[in-house]
């Protein structure tokens, strides 16, 4: 698949059932940031979280991944139309978008092609905006075990191109004019069942298993359970975004 990395087709289902989804300020910020509103592209959109929430803000959105399995499984949306496409040609005219989005999947693209055509398919003034995310937080004990997990447990699992969103993106090349953007955090009430769920569609937490034959957060899991406390129990969980945006020149 060159650079657009799948690690999540065979489990997409899964997938669908358990990301967080972004806050509304964060596509009201982006909305004000457009030429317009008519078209927006979400492009390696998964099962479509962010492509639904944009289609409260713009009059129409594209949603694109080259994954069929991911695209069988998104939120359908009467003004989301779904692509199977891979980011680097998209089913869009030179110059008809308000805004591009990519959600925590940007660091699996080839960059350098699909950079190139998000410039081909966005009006003059228009948008780019890419983000990600990783730890959650939960409290300070918990985060601890939980960035231990993913920094040391999962060390050699992540694939080459986590690097970008363990680094929070700081990073990742991003052609583009920066614009300056607030900070945004997601916000659920979870189970440690959903948490469970969470990380285990994780590509470093699939590696790992693969690898040694052992599934790493199970062997973790009484410790979170002494952390968290009644797995049933919902609990506040937080994931601070990592978001850049811009303009092309």
């Amino acid at each position: 698949m060159g650079f657009e990395e799948d690690h999540f087709s065979a489990r997409a289902a899964l997938y669908a059932r358990s990301r967080p989804v972004y806050p509304e300020a964060l596509y009201a910020t982006l909305a004000s940031l457009t030429p317009g509103q008519a078209l927006a592209w979400d492009c390696g959109t998964g099962s479509g979280q962010a492509a639904a929430a944009l289609a409260r803000r713009f009059d129409r959105v594209l949603a694109s991944d080259a994954s069929p399995q991911q695209v069988s499984h998104a939120f359908a949306h009467e003004h989301v139309h779904y692509a199977i496409a891979r980011a680097e040609a998209a089913p869009l005219r030179d110059r008809s978008v308000d805004l591009v989005t990519v959600a925590a999947a940007v660091h699996w693209f080839d960059l350098d092609p699909f950079y190139a055509e998000a410039r081909r398919v966005l009006r003059p003034g228009g948008v780019l905006a890419v983000w990600t995310y990783l730890e959650m937080r939960v409290s300070a004990d918990f985060d601890e075990v939980m960035d231990r997990y993913i920094r040391e447990t999962l060390e050699t699992d992540w694939p080459s191109r986590m690097q970008y969103p363990l680094a929070h993106y700081r990073n990742l090349p991003f052609p583009v004019v920066p614009l300056e953007v607030p900070r945004f955090e997601s916000e659920l009430r979870w189970t440690l069942h959903d948490v469970r769920a969470f990380v285990q569609t994780w590509s470093g937490t699939q590696r790992h298993a693969s690898r040694t034959g052992t599934d790493p957060f199970e062997a973790s899991w009484p410790r979170f359970v002494e952390l968290w406390g009644a797995p049933d129990t919902e609990r506040i969980v937080r994931w601070p975004l990592h978001l850049k945006a811009g303009r092309f020149d």
